[in-house]
């Protein structure tokens, strides 16, 4: 269907097919179904709750909960409100969330009832109004109760083509999060060019399966509802439910991050999957090992495609090809790199002591410049600022700084190393600095520095290197225990090492190459 090339708008989307295929199938969870129609009915009514509820143009509103429809109902009327929906990482701790929705300043929240007792543990600055998805609980109305009270009107406001619509929480180096705004321009800019990279057609049948609160998982929905085709909404990863649901619904288009490609490899049963059905199969989000690689393509027999891409660029900005995988073939190197740049995307690569432009396989500093980078960081302008240092042009477009170190050969980004501290464990991003300004608080702890070590499964995992305070001891398993009490347990050390001292260059500064290189050892670069 041509009617998403010329879509502005998320409102525009359920608008459109409602009235084009409005009996067509648009979500399928579980025994569950939502037809077009229904989509923009409910999202109308989303509106009007949201309006009701004194939700003004420009206000946030808040999802927790794991994969389920109401999301998109949300996302859409919210949009339909000319609100922004901010999706809150369900992984995270009690405080973490609290921080995330008290900086967003959120004024409804939507919540799956495995975590009301996370909402009830927070500490939140203003009231909310919290609706429940499930059945209404504790004085607390059920999401139906609350829509089903409002007429199915869409209130018709305008949506701009620069109106922040979407609003994902990525954290800085400082371990504070960072709310980054996404414009109608953003997503739409990226949703035509990945309908093209991605095979997505309105004939798509599309399994999420990626947290609904990730871009990877989000933003890949949207993709097949941009093109009127049909979502299948897995409520959380499971690798027996992954291959029965390409079997039963034959699948066309999917998106995993590399460990659970690693999960499926190892299910039972995975050989006798019928996958004929699948265009490809996208990964990425964080590095694949080539065992995983080749074992996917020849159990799958399917296509295999990988993306580069952050938050801050609304998902993928790179793309290696299908062609371009052919390991033991004369391009087998092509497995090492990120891929080219998607249509609209440039990539420069940047010495950060001179900015000044690297040459061909020169080691720098990706920037990036496209319709699809974020227009702002919520209430943090000096952090836009300083990530389009050379600022931006009329139309707001200019060079990010994505902190990633690598270099350019033939026109393929090849990503060496991380400038920030940032480790990457199940494409998960973890922080060291949050996780070592918990450890500091621990009485056994008198100095400490976290760094990402080699995993076979995760590709990284979180190792903090600490010297004993004296006088106190603690064993690796309670300081574990300690960082799971107060942080998201992705984040959370999976091994502790003890040194006498923690090295440092004269200003203090804690060398972090020097504490990784014994466990990387043997390995071209120091990301897994």
């Amino acid at each position: 269907m041509s009617e998403g090339r010329s879509f502005r708008s998320f409102p525009e989307i359920t608008r459109a097919f409602a009235k084009a295929q409005g009996d067509k199938t648009a979500l399928i969870a579980g025994d569950r179904r939502c037809t077009y129609a229904e989509l923009d009915s409910e999202s109308n009514r989303v509106a009007q709750a949201l309006i009701a509820a004194g939700v003004e143009p420009g206000d946030r509103v808040a999802f927790l909960d794991k994969n389920v429809p109401e999301y998109f109902s949300l996302l859409f009327g919210a949009a339909k409100a000319r609100a922004v929906t901010v999706a809150v990482n369900w992984r995270l701790a009690p405080p973490e969330m609290a921080y995330v929705l008290n900086h967003a300043r959120v004024k409804v929240l939507v919540v799956g009832r495995d975590f009301l007792a996370h909402v009830d543990q927070m500490k939140l600055e203003s009231d909310h109004r919290v609706v429940v998805i499930e059945s209404a609980e504790a004085g607390r109305e059920s999401f139906a109760d609350w829509i089903g009270a409002h007429d199915d009107v869409d209130p018709r406001l305008p949506s701009e083509w620069e109106d922040t619509c979407y609003q994902l929480y990525t954290s800085g180096t400082t371990g504070r999060p960072k709310g980054v705004e996404l414009t109608n321009h953003n997503l739409f800019a990226m949703l035509r060019v990945a309908t093209q990279a991605w095979h997505f057609d309105a004939t798509s049948i599309s399994l999420v399966a990626m947290p609904l609160f990730h871009i990877a998982g989000s933003g890949w929905g949207l993709v097949g509802l941009y093109n009127g085709g049909t979502d299948v909404i897995l409520r959380d990863v499971d690798p027996h439910k992954i291959l029965e649901l390409i079997e039963r619904y034959r699948i066309t288009n999917t998106l995993f991050v590399p460990a659970v490609l690693q999960f499926l490899l190892a299910t039972p049963g995975i050989e006798k999957t019928d996958f004929s059905s699948l265009r490809s199969i996208v990964y990425g989000a964080s590095p694949i090992s080539q065992d995983v690689l080749v074992g996917m393509m020849k159990v799958t027999g399917v296509p295999l495609s990988q993306v580069y891409g952050m938050t801050e660029t609304t998902g993928a900005a790179t793309l290696l090809a299908e062609e371009d995988h052919d390991p033991g073939g004369p391009r087998a190197h092509l497995l090492r790199s990120a891929g080219r740049p998607f249509a609209g995307v440039e990539l420069r690569i940047v010495d950060p002591q001179t900015e000044r432009d690297c040459t061909e396989g020169e080691v720098g500093e990706v920037w990036t410049r496209s319709q699809q980078n974020l227009k702002a960081y919520f209430a943090d302008p000096k952090a836009a600022e300083a990530a389009y240092p050379e600022g931006r042009d009329a139309d707001g477009i200019g060079w990010l700084r994505t902190g990633d170190a690598g270099y350019l050969r033939d026109g393929y980004l090849f990503i060496h190393d991380r400038l920030k501290d940032m480790i990457v464990s199940g494409a998960e991003n973890v922080y060291p600095a949050e996780v070592e300004n918990v450890l500091m608080d621990h009485p056994a702890v008198a100095d400490v520095a976290v760094i990402g070590v080699p995993d076979a499964r995760w590709g990284e995992t979180v190792k903090a290197v600490i010297v004993t305070a004296s006088g106190q001891d603690a064993t690796d398993a309670e300081l574990i225990a300690w960082c799971r009490e107060r942080l998201a347990h992705f984040k959370c050390p999976t091994s502790v090492d003890r040194v006498e001292a923690i090295p440092r260059n004269p200003s203090g500064k804690v060398l972090k190459t020097e504490l990784r290189a014994p466990y990387w050892k043997g390995r071209e670069r120091m990301v897994n």
